[in-house]
């Protein structure tokens, strides 16, 4: 089975995702904006259900407020950011599964950006959503764990199947790759890779799904071969 999901453009780079499950369920992922999301619901004449965050960061949950007055949805998020999110009706748990209408998905506790942090994983349909945790060619800025957690997160998310879609919360391929240039700028499947997504970016294309398998191959954060390589990697980025 497959998802059919839309990104929705937010903001200066972020995307918020929608998508229908098969018995008709309207679902958000990490609405940090209401407007756009209520233009596109009422563009297609839908009524939201429910409503999917990843962790608290406003850029991520600044528009469920608003959805929920509007919609009367639900608020499904990650149990240990309760303190710091707001009216949320289901509280996800590491290593749980939960149904939604007649799918079913899995969550990953991957601290490191923030420390509530969840990643969602939908087996069946190889979809996950991983908010800023991991993205294409890159990986999130660890503001609230350690490197360890980090770097052990992505490790859990590595483990999933090649072939899942990764859904990640922004549009920062193109820098990304950049900055994978930069530790072997002689690389020419490197250059490639670029050249595509700058093609893409100029087309007005988005760069969101990447395959996990992609992600494996070129992804620094997740070639890294220990933490030591990692830590070094994610410092160079955040100066770079």
């Amino acid at each position: 089975m497959t998802l059919d999901i839309t990104a929705i453009p937010a903001f200066t780079d972020n995307y918020i995702f929608h998508f229908q499950t098969p018995d008709g369920l309207c679902v958000i992922v990490d609405p940090g904006d209401a407007e756009p999301v209520v233009e596109y619901l009422d563009k297609n004449k839908l009524k939201l259900d429910i409503i999917l965050l990843t962790h608290h960061h406003h850029d991520h949950i600044g528009g469920t407020e608003a959805l929920v007055k509007k919609y009367d949805c639900e608020v499904w998020g990650p149990a240990t950011e309760k303190a710091r999110i707001p009216d949320m009706d289901k509280f996800l748990k590491d290593e749980k599964e939960y149904q939604l209408g007649d799918l079913s998905f899995h969550v990953f506790h991957t601290p490191g950006h923030t420390m509530g942090h969840i990643c969602l994983y939908f087996d069946e349909e190889r979809v996950l959503f991983c908010g800023d945790t991991l993205f294409s060619l890159g990986c999130g800025r660890v503001f609230e764990g350690t490197m360890r957690q980090m770097f052990d997160s992505l490790q859990t998310l590595k483990d999933l199947p090649d072939d899942t879609d990764v859904y990640c919360a922004h549009e920062y391929t193109l820098a990304n790759a950049k900055f994978m240039i930069s530790l072997d700028p002689y690389h020419r499947e490197y250059k490639k890779i670029r050249d595509k997504i700058a093609k893409m970016r100029e087309e007005g294309k988005i760069t969101i799904p990447s395959k996990l398998g992609f992600e494996k191959d070129y992804n620094p954060f997740l070639t890294a071969i220990n933490i030591n390589e990692f830590e070094e990697r994610r410092k160079a980025k955040d100066a770079f």
